[in-house]
């Protein structure tokens, strides 16, 4: 819940606190958000120019960057590293704003696989003439060395500096990871269902390492969100991608995202939510369109299962106090703490 001074004010008015406590303790909060991501005009301006100066060196490279030669990249994505280095250091330690050591301390992480490239291709690895332009584009088994390069100076930079935006980098890359192993490990010529399949499996892997990070952080600040948004793409997207001829299996699918809003609601993330909605309207939608087709009833039975399912949320609400101090009981104690806190 987002607190507003609204609130404040209402509490005062009602005597549960004073003016003076409220104009202090807003103050205090109004502090504490100057480093917490929101949508003040300074940390859009703050995010708009960092996500510019990252997106030059990764996603808007240009062609023309290769006529500087593999070893020209080499030196220049280190010089930018190094500047990138020097601004981290400057606005966190001399002018103390977080959000911005952030997003320089991303900016060097995300130079990693363009430094690799350029390394790569002064030894003479790449004879694909502006191949580092397609990074973020199509699926190479080669991309797997510039990721584990990645990861690497991202764990030296989380470790230095413990900023949560770092995670972003980390996150994308395990998310290409999940689609460039398969090549790596069996040939060009991979099997679509086994890059699913590996997609799947390296979403669960990111999703429980997000849930480890959850528990192990219990700070204010997120360093999960990144993990939980590209590990639940990679999970979903392969997921979803698969295609059966089977009933069961589509009804299979249709549970497993019930049961990714369930852990939106358990975990406070909104990210599985999102997902786990898409998936099961394009099975309702399947049913409408292919399966029941002719069916007069189908929209009737429809309705009544969605009306059933706020009567369950209205059974919910009235029990969910004793439904969940019960389910707490069952559980290890870090994770109750971890589960106390998000909600």
């Amino acid at each position: 819940m987002q607190i507003q001074r609204q609130y404040l004010k209402e509490a005062s008015d009602k005597g549960i606190i004073s003016e003076s406590q409220a104009s202090v303790l807003w103050a205090f909060l109004n502090e504490k958000g100057a480093h917490t991501p929101s949508f003040r005009f300074t940390h859009i301006l703050y995010y708009l120019g960092g996500m510019i100066a990252i997106g030059a060196m990764s996603l808007f490279m240009t062609l023309a960057w290769e006529s500087f030669g593999g070893w020209g990249i080499f030196f220049i994505a280190l010089l930018y590293a190094g500047l990138g280095l020097r601004l981290t250091e400057h606005f966190l330690y001399q002018l103390k704003l977080q959000i911005p050591t952030g997003l320089t301390a991303t900016f060097v992480i995300v130079l990693t696989p363009l430094a690799v490239y350029g390394l790569q291709s002064g030894l003479g690895w790449w004879t694909d003439p502006g191949a580092y332009r397609d990074y973020h584009v199509y699926i190479d088994w080669r991309w797997i060395f510039m990721e584990f390069a990645t990861l690497i100076v991202a764990a030296v930079m989380l470790w230095r500096y413990q900023l949560p935006f770092q995670v972003m980098p980390v996150a994308v890359t395990l998310w290409y990871m999940s689609m460039d192993f398969a090549p790596f490990l069996f040939g060009e010529d991979a099997d679509w269902d086994i890059r699913k399949l590996l997609s799947v499996w390296f979403g669960v892997m990111m999703i429980f390492i997000a849930i480890w990070v959850d528990i192990r952080a219990r700070k204010d600040k997120d360093y999960a969100f990144w993990l939980y948004l590209f590990g639940t793409m990679a999970f979903w997207g392969g997921l979803s991608s698969m295609n059966s001829d089977s009933e069961l299996n589509k009804f299979i699918y249709m549970c497993i995202n019930l049961g990714m809003i369930a852990l939106s609601a358990i975990l406070s993330r909104r990210v599985f939510a999102v997902f786990g909605a898409i998936g099961v309207a394009s099975y309702l939608g399947y049913l409408a369109y292919h399966v029941f087709q002719d069916s007069l009833l189908f929209p009737f039975a429809l309705t009544l299962i969605g009306l059933g399912v706020v009567y369950m949320g209205i059974l919910w609400q009235r029990h969910e106090a004793a439904i969940s101090n019960w389910l707490l009981d069952k559980l290890p104690a870090p994770l109750q703490e971890f589960l106390e806190n998000r909600n």
